[in-house]
C-alpha cells in the first residue's frame, strides 16, 4: 500500500467514523474540567488516558514501550531499559514528560539511550495532552504532553488499609518483576507506601542482530563499515532496576498537605555495535498543597512543587566508567481554577523551574559533550473551558522566559586533535542565551446533532533551543556521532491546524483527526559530511535550522470498547514530516493500520491486537534505511477471583507472537540497524488488589 493511497484511506476512515451508527444516542453532559489532565472527551485538544485494566495489559518496563502503539504514539528502542514516546513524529525535547505534573527531571529529552526515570510498575495512569491542556505544563511541547501519575501524595482519606501487589516472568529475557503497593489512614495523615523491582537478561531476537543478517556491512559513519554476527539473545539489552516510594498527606475537609519522596536505581545496556551500559539513580523530593473553595469565584487553589537529584554514568563494555551525567532540577507551580464565569470555567496559573546540567568525562576530569550549563524558566499560564449549547470552546495562552547560561570558562578541545576529513569544525561560543517565548492555543467542538461533532483547533508553541543544542561539542559514543552545537540558535516556532471529526455516544464510537504542523526554525542534527578520524570516524553533526512541516492523520473506530462482552476497534495512523526546501525529517515514524478485539465478563478479560507498520523509505538524506515493515501480533488472557479480601488475577501476556523482527524507524541508526526489539514471548503473573 503506498503512502499516497494510506492517506486517502485515513481520509476515508475518518469520514465512515464520524457517521457510523447515526442512530446512537443517550444523553451527554458537559465534560468536567480536569487540572491534572484530561479525560477523551475533554475540549483542551485530542488526547488519551490509560488506566485500570487497559494499563495493566500495556504496560511495559519503559513509557515508551507502553505507549508504542497509542494513537499518534511510537517510540524509540534501545534495548529494553531506554524507549521514550514519539508523538506526530516528534521527540525528545518536543515531548515533555511529567510526573505528577511536574517535570521528570532526568536528562531522557538530551538523547534517545537515556531512560525516562519514571518508573512504571506502580502507575496508576498515563495521559497524553496536547493543545491547551498543555499549556498549563510548557511551552515547548509541539508534539505533545505525557503525564504519569502515581497517587504517592493521597488526596483523599482511605477509609481502611488497601493496596496491590504483582508478579510476574517473562519467557523472552528471563525478566522477573514484584512490587507492593499500600495506603493506609493514621488518624488525620493518609499515608503511603510502594516498591518495585524488575530484572530482566538480555533478550532473544528473530534472526540476526543487524538489519539484513550478517555481512550488510552498514557504513553509517565514512569508511567505517560494521559487522555484526549476533543471533539468539542480544548482547547488553538488560536492563535491571528498582525504586521505593513514601508519601504523607494531611487530609482535610477542604483540600490536603502531602509530601513524597522516591529514590530509583536503573541499571540497563545499550545494545550498539561497542556496547556498553549505564547506572542510573533518582532522588525525588516533592510537595503538594490543595485548598477547596479558598476564597469567591475560585473552587481551588493548588501549590506544587518537586527536586530531583539525578545522575547516571555511562560505562564501555569492558567496564571502565567513561561519563557521569548529572541534574539538579527545581520547579515549582501555582493553580488557581476560578468557577464559571460567562459560561465558561479555567485555571491560571504561573511555574518556576531551575536546572543544572552537567556531565564529565571521567577519564580527563573534563566536560563531556556539553558544558555545565544552568538553566531557568519563569511562565504565566492561562487556559479556559466553555459550553456554549452546541458549541464547546478551549482557548489557552502561556508566557515564558527561559535563560540558558553555561560555564564560560570550559576549555573545548582542539579542533586539530579530532582528525576531521574533509572539513574542520570549530565549537560553538559560549555565550548565555535568554528566550521569551509566547504560545497560545484556541479550538472549538461543535455538536452537528447529539454525540456527533466536529471540531477545529490552532496552536502555536514556541520552543528555547537546549542546552546540548547550544553548546555541545564532542563524540556520543551511543549515536556514532560527532556533535557540535550552535549557540546562535533561534526559537523554534511551530504552527500546528487540527481538524477532527468524533462520535462519543452509543455503543460504536469514533473520532478521526488530520493535522498540519509548520515549523520556522526547527532544530536538527545536520550531518555534514565530515567525519572525525580520531573518534571512530564518527560523523560530524552540527544543529542546525530550516523550515520544515509534518502533516498526518489519525482515525479509530469502537465497539463496547472497555465494556463487558465483545468489544472491538479499528485504527490507523500516519505522519510525514519534510523539509519546506525538500527532503525528509530524520527519525520519523511509519504509517499503521491496526485492530483490538477484547472480551469480558464474569471475572474474565481476553484480548487480541494486531499491527501492521508499513516500510519506512520517507528517510533523511543520511540515514541508512528503510526501515522493514512488520505484522506484530499480542494476545492477552486474565482470570479475576475474590478470596478473602483480596481480589486475585491471575494472567497471561503474549507478545510479538510472530517472532517478527521489528526495528523502529524513530530510532538512531546506530541502534536501529544493529538491535531489533524482542521476539516471541509469553508472560505469566499475578495481582492482587485489597
Amino acid at each position: 500500500m503506498t503512502h499516497r493511497f494510506f492517506w486517502i484511506y485515513l481520509c476515508w476512515l475518518g469520514t465512515v467514523l464520524s457517521h457510523s451508527a447515526w442512530a446512537q444516542s443517550t444523553a451527554q453532559a458537559l465534560p468536567e474540567l480536569n487540572v491534572s489532565g484530561v479525560n477523551e472527551q475533554a475540549l483542551f485538544g485530542p488526547s488519551k488516558t490509560l488506566t485500570g485494566d487497559e494499563l495493566k495489559s500495556k504496560l511495559g518496563g519503559t513509557l515508551g514501550a507502553t505507549l508504542a502503539n497509542e494513537l499518534g504514539v511510537s517510540a524509540t528502542g534501545y534495548g529494553a531499559g531506554a524507549s521514550r514516546p514519539v508523538m506526530r513524529g516528534l521527540e525528545g525535547a518536543r515531548v515533555q514528560i511529567l510526573q505528577n505534573g511536574l517535570a521528570a527531571g532526568d536528562v531522557s529529552g538530551i538523547s534517545a539511550d537515556h531512560a525516562v526515570a519514571n518508573p512504571m510498575q506502580n502507575t496508576h495512569q498515563i495521559e497524553i495532552l496536547r493543545g491547551a491542556a498543555a499549556l498549563m505544563y510548557g511551552s515547548g511541547s509541539s508534539g505533545g504532553l505525557v503525564n504519569v501519575l502515581n497517587d504517592r501524595i493521597v488526596t483523599s482519606m482511605p477509609d481502611t488499609v488497601s493496596g496491590a501487589l504483582n508478579t510476574s516472568y517473562e519467557t523472552v529475557n528471563q525478566g522477573k518483576t514484584a512490587s507492593l503497593e499500600l495506603d493506609a489512614p493514621t488518624g488525620p495523615l493518609a499515608l503511603h507506601f510502594d516498591s518495585s523491582i524488575s530484572n530482566s537478561n538480555n533478550y532473544r531476537i528473530p534472526g540476526y542482530a543487524e538489519q539484513g543478517g550478517p555481512n550488510a556491512n552498514w557504513m553509517i559513519n565514512p569508511n567505517q563499515a560494521q559487522d555484526v554476527p549476533y543471533s539468539g539473545k542480544l548482547p547488553y539489552s538488560f536492563s535491571n532496576q528498582n525504586s521505593l516510594g513514601l508519601g504523607a498527606s494531611y487530609i482535610r475537609d477542604d483540600g490536603y498537605t502531602g509530601v513524597s519522596l522516591e529514590r530509583m536505581n536503573h541499571n540497563y545496556g545499550i545494545p550498539t555495535v561497542d556496547g556498553g551500559f549505564i547506572a542510573q539513580s533518582q532522588n525525588r523530593y516533592d510537595f503538594s498543597h490543595q485548598t477547596n473553595e479558598p476564597f469567591d469565584g475560585f473552587s481551588s487553589i493548588k501549590v506544587s512543587a518537586a527536586n530531583t537529584n539525578y545522575q547516571h554514568t555511562e560505562f564501555t563494555s569492558a567496564g571502565t566508567a567513561a561519563t557521569q551525567w548529572n541534574n539538579t532540577a527545581t520547579e515549582a507551580r501555582l493553580e488557581m481554577m476560578h468557577k464559571e464565569l460567562l459560561g465558561s470555567r479555567g485555571v491560571l496559573g504561573a511555574q518556576v523551574t531551575g536546572a543544572t546540567l552537567n556531565a564529565i568525562d571521567l577519564s580527563t576530569n573534563n566536560y563531556a559533550i556539553v558544558p555545565q550549563t544552568k538553566s531557568n524558566t519563569a511562565a504565566l499560564f492561562w487556559v479556559e473551558e466553555g459550553g456554549y449549547g452546541p458549541l464547546k470552546t478551549s482557548l489557552g495562552a502561556r508566557y515564558s522566559y527561559a535563560g540558558q547560561n553555561p560555564n564560560l570558562a570550559t576549555q573545548f578541545p582542539n579542533p586539530g586533535d579530532q582528525g576531521f576529513y574533509p572539513n574542520t569544525y570549530g565549537p560553538p561560543t559560549l555565550q548565555n542565551r535568554q528566550f521569551n517565548l509566547m504560545s497560545y492555543s484556541a479550538g472549538g467542538m461543535f455538536d452537528i446533532v447529539r454525540g456527533y461533532g466536529i471540531g477545529l483547533s490552532y496552536s502555536v508553541s514556541q520552543r528555547a533551543p537546549t542546552p546540548q543544542e547550544l553548546y555541545s561539542y564532542g563524540p556520543h559514543d551511543s549515536t556514532a556521532t560527532f556533535d557540535i552545537g550552535n549557540s546562535n540558535l533561534n526559537t523554534e516556532t511551530s504552527h500546528n491546524i487540527e481538524l477532527t471529526f468524533q462520535k462519543t455516544l452509543g455503543a460504536f464510537r469514533s473520532k478521526a483527526s488530520i493535522y498540519r504542523n509548520q515549523f520556522s526554525n526547527y532544530i536538527y542534527g545536520f550531518y555534514t559530511g565530515s567525519y572525525s578520524v580520531n573518534n571512530d570516524n564518527f560523523s560530524v553533526v552540527q544543529a542546525s535550522q530550516a523550515s520544515a512541516y509534518i502533516r498526518g492523520a489519525e482515525g479509530e473506530l469502537t465497539y463496547n470498547w472497555n465494556q463487558n462482552g465483545v468489544g472491538g476497534r479499528i485504527f490507523g495512523d500516519v505522519s510525514q514530516g519534510s523539509f519546506n526546501a525538500g527532503g525528509n525529517l530524520p527519525l520519523q515514524p511509519a504509517p499503521r493500520i491496526g485492530s483490538e478485539v477484547a472480551y469480558q465478563r464474569n471475572g474474565w478479560l481476553t484480548g487480541a491486537t494486531y499491527i501492521y507498520s508499513y516500510q519506512q523509505n520517507r528517510l533523511a538524506s543520511w540515514e541508512v534505511g528503510p526501515t522493514p515493515s512488520y505484522n506484530l501480533v499480542n494476545a492477552n488472557l486474565s482470570y479475576t477471583e475474590r478470596i478473602g479480601k483480596i481480589n486475585w488475577t491471575g494472567y497471561v501476556m503474549l507478545k510479538n507472537l510472530l517472532n517478527q523482527e521489528i526495528r523502529y524507524a524513530t530510532s538512531p541508526m546506530a541502534v536501529r540497524l544493529y538491535a531489533p526489539q524482542p521476539g516471541r514471548s509469553l508472560m505469566v503473573g499475578i495481582r492482587g488488589a485489597f
